[in-house]
């Protein structure tokens, strides 16, 4: 079965994806479609994480992003089961300690629904004012993954020596509610996919194509059965956007449309491929569009993948 989640509208506004209500929308609206993804049985809800966007980005990035950590606990309160997904946190900001601390807390208060999901960043600008090594960022993502697996561990004083993190003897608690907190690394560069197939505990790619997508998955594969690495693995994938029914609109040349078993059928070549969860975006012109296009998908095209 495939699982299906959902990458949070409002709490990001790319241009890329952003649909124009969501420029007036704000915490209510984040409340009500975090819980209608709770009521209609997707896996998770994501928030991106950008500290700052410099003015050259902005026309394109807005300036709208959202903290992960506190958007995704106060949506804790609200919910009940949806798992609370970071896509991506760009550690490499912060360092790991700082990182381990809000991330376990986060776990803590929601009663272990924490999916870490983890990406090297690519503005520049936002490294330099935060003193981050943006050259080297890859390598820093490296080991601050290895430091958060100490770091989010069970220890109460965790332990990690590495080249440019160390610590031990120093406590932190609440520890996370599960015994191991999820680590999902994103990107679709070489070195992401390699890192994904080492480090990962699943892999979020970035709106491969279905052709790409089963290439870097093959991939992931070999260098995970080359490395001796047994433990299960979550594949992702981004799906086109979609629109359940017939949407009496442009909703763009890409946006899959049609009748529930339609957008099944389609759904489920990632399944084929070997893709364990689906993020998927809907095409809507309002909150209540979208939180009908959600219980839609729930009802009519989720049975089928």
């Amino acid at each position: 079965m495939v699982l299906y989640g959902m990458q949070l509208p409002v709490q990001s506004q790319s241009a890329i994806y952003a649909e124009p209500w969501e420029a007036a929308a704000g915490p209510a609206d984040l409340v009500a479609i975090a819980r209608a993804a709770d009521a209609h049985g997707f896996d998770y809800v994501a928030c991106c994480d950008h500290v700052a966007i410099p003015r050259r980005l902005a026309a394109g990035m807005s300036t709208v992003w959202y903290d992960p950590v506190a958007t995704l606990s106060f949506l804790a309160a609200a919910t009940e089961r949806v798992r609370l997904l970071s896509h991506v946190a760009v550690v490499g900001l912060r360092h790991p300690l700082v990182t381990a601390k809000a991330y376990a807390t986060l776990d803590h208060l929601s009663g272990g629904r924490l999916v870490l999901g983890v990406g090297a960043g690519h503005v520049q600008e936002e490294f330099d004012a935060v003193g981050a090594d943006f050259a080297r960022r890859g390598a820093v993502l490296d080991e601050t993954i290895d430091a958060l697996r100490a770091a989010l561990g069970p220890e109460e004083y965790p332990e990690h020596l590495g080249e440019r993190f160390a610590f031990k003897d120093l406590g932190q608690r609440p520890r996370p509610a599960q015994e191991r907190v999820p680590v999902w690394v994103g990107g679709s560069s070489p070195a992401a996919v390699r890192r994904a197939a080492l480090k990962g505990d699943g892999w979020l790619p970035q709106g491969d194509p279905r052709d790409v997508l089963a290439r870097r998955i093959g991939r992931i594969r070999r260098l995970r059965e080359e490395a001796g690495i047994e433990e299960p693995f979550v594949f992702g994938a981004i799906a086109e956007p979609l629109y359940v029914g017939v949407p009496g609109r442009d909703v763009g040349r890409r946006t899959l449309s049609g009748a529930p078993e339609e957008l099944a059928a389609s759904l489920r070549e990632y399944g084929e491929l070997g893709v364990g969860q689906i993020q998927v975006r809907f095409r809507s012109r309002s909150r209540g569009e979208l939180v009908d296009q959600m219980a839609a998908f729930a009802e009519g095209v989720a049975p089928h993948l």
